[in-house]
């Protein structure tokens, strides 16, 4: 299909098939990047042990921020290129792909080089213990000098969904989960490299994807594609690229200081096989977020493109087929967190400790994961139609306003029960929130609609 054509589909197709063409690829790749990560921790934990779980676990605030910086680019890039298409502005469009690909590369060299240089005092200060260090530091070594392929790679990806390729991003993310599974086994056991071999699985599947990407965007006759003068940075689009991006740049980043705080809670409260627990705990619930990640991407491009073409009504409708369905994934979350959690558990370890840990984690943890799909949609969506500072709001509300001070009150009472009941109690609140936020932005939006029609 000719790529201004598939563009200007995101206009006229009915919603539902339109949804259905951007999110299941989008969903099939999300899910498949986190059955990639569970293998990874399955390989680490039932070959290296339990101890390299926990090592793993605080390797996450690494991961959120190096995800901070990069979906502040992908996230701001692939929705000023979905406004912009809407608008049919494909000049601007193509200047946006051109600094996104320069800015990933030059934050992805910068951001490994500083953390590479101070690796040990940063994995300390993230709550790695004397006996948890060496897994961390051997992971993170491998996965912060490919860094710029992982920045690359993920931006690329973005950039292909705003572009009218789901299909081609979903096929990028799936080789790069088929590979890496592949290469798990090669690398932690027949070459006997431990979790070092992980990371470099994971690396070296994003490498090939990566070639692949680039490949794709040598098209010239695309919309979005490599062109000579496009890769200077102008100031006006890395102003906007930043704004818009800068909601999901701080979702992350506080996801990073959060997720610091619950480790060294979890520490504290537990040892080192607590913080494994939630690296468990942390897996599990992942699976059914990348669903909705899925659903997001899809909406993403569709909310965009029909927000920027002023059609307010097919924007509203994609919106409420999300939340429909992202609730029901996490409620899914929600019966599996309850009703089978020893089973999650015991697929990671044989440690009967690390086992009842991880179990205890997921009753407490998710009990009120039915409404986090909703609130996840709805920052979401204000990312997607430019409206940075709503979803910034949605986002910090969740992690800073509500879930850090839990964090420091109910362990105080409840002990280690106390730190898992944070999340779910802060994920009630912060729906309740973003829900009256979105009623009266939908009121706005249903004015908006009927004045269009009466033009």
């Amino acid at each position: 299909m000719d790529n201004k054509k598939a563009t200007l589909e995101l206009g006229t197709k009915p919603i539902g098939k339109l949804l259905a063409q951007y999110a299941f690829p989008a969903i099939i790749a999300m899910t498949a990047s986190s059955l990639y990560n569970m293998v990874d921790s399955i390989f680490i934990g039932q070959g290296v042990g339990a101890l390299a779980i926990s090592g793993l676990a605080v390797t996450f605030p690494f991961m959120n921020l190096s995800g901070a910086f990069g979906a502040a680019v992908g996230v701001g890039s692939s929705t000023m290129i979905s406004v912009k298409l809407g608008q049919k502005d494909y000049g601007t469009a193509l200047k946006i792909f051109g600094n996104c690909v320069s800015l990933n590369a030059i934050i992805g060299i910068v951001f490994a080089i500083i953390t590479l240089s101070f690796l040990d005092p940063i994995l300390r200060f993230f709550g790695a213990s004397d006996l948890t260090l060496p897994y961390a530091r051997e992971y993170m070594q491998i996965i912060l000098l490919g860094n710029v392929v992982t920045h690359m790679y993920l931006g690329m990806n973005a950039v292909l969904r705003s572009a009218s390729k789901p299909r081609q991003a979903m096929a990028a993310t799936v080789f790069t989960v088929i590979l890496n599974t592949a290469l798990d086994p090669i690398f932690i056991y027949v070459l006997d490299m431990g979790i070092r071999g992980a990371a470099i699985a994971t690396i070296l599947a994003q490498l090939v994807a990566l070639t692949w990407q680039c490949k794709l965007f040598s098209n010239s006759s695309e919309i979005i594609h490599f062109e000579k003068g496009i890769y200077r940075l102008k100031s006006a689009v890395v102003k906007n690229i930043v704004g818009i991006g800068m909601s999901p740049f701080l979702m992350n980043a506080t996801s990073c200081l959060i997720v610091i705080i619950f480790n060294k809670s979890l520490y504290y409260y537990g040892g080192d096989l607590a913080v494994g627990a939630y690296g468990i705990v942390h897996r599990i619930s992942f699976l059914f977020f990348m669903v909705i990640f899925g659903l997001n991407q899809g909406m993403q491009p569709i909310a965009g493109y029909n927000y920027g073409a002023m059609k307010y009504d097919r924007m509203m409708r994609v919106l409420q087929y999300v939340i429909i369905s992202a609730t029901l994934i996490s409620t899914l979350g929600f019966v599996v967190s309850e009703f089978f959690p020893y089973y999650c558990a015991r697929i990671f370890t044989t440690d009967t400790t690390l086992i009842e840990l991880a179990r205890r984690g997921l009753r407490l943890g998710n009990i009120m994961l039915p409404v986090v799909g909703g609130q996840m949609v709805i920052t979401n969506f204000f990312q997607s139609i430019g409206k940075a500072k709503v979803s910034i709001f949605l986002s910090l509300s969740r992690q800073l306003i509500f879930l850090l001070p839990l964090l420091l009150i109910l362990p105080t009472f409840f002990g280690l029960d106390g730190v898992w009941l944070s999340l779910s109690v802060s994920d009630g609140v912060s729906a309740i929130v973003a829900v009256v936020i979105m009623v009266n932005y939908l009121r706005m939006f249903r004015v908006q609609a009927k004045t269009n029609a009466n033009d």
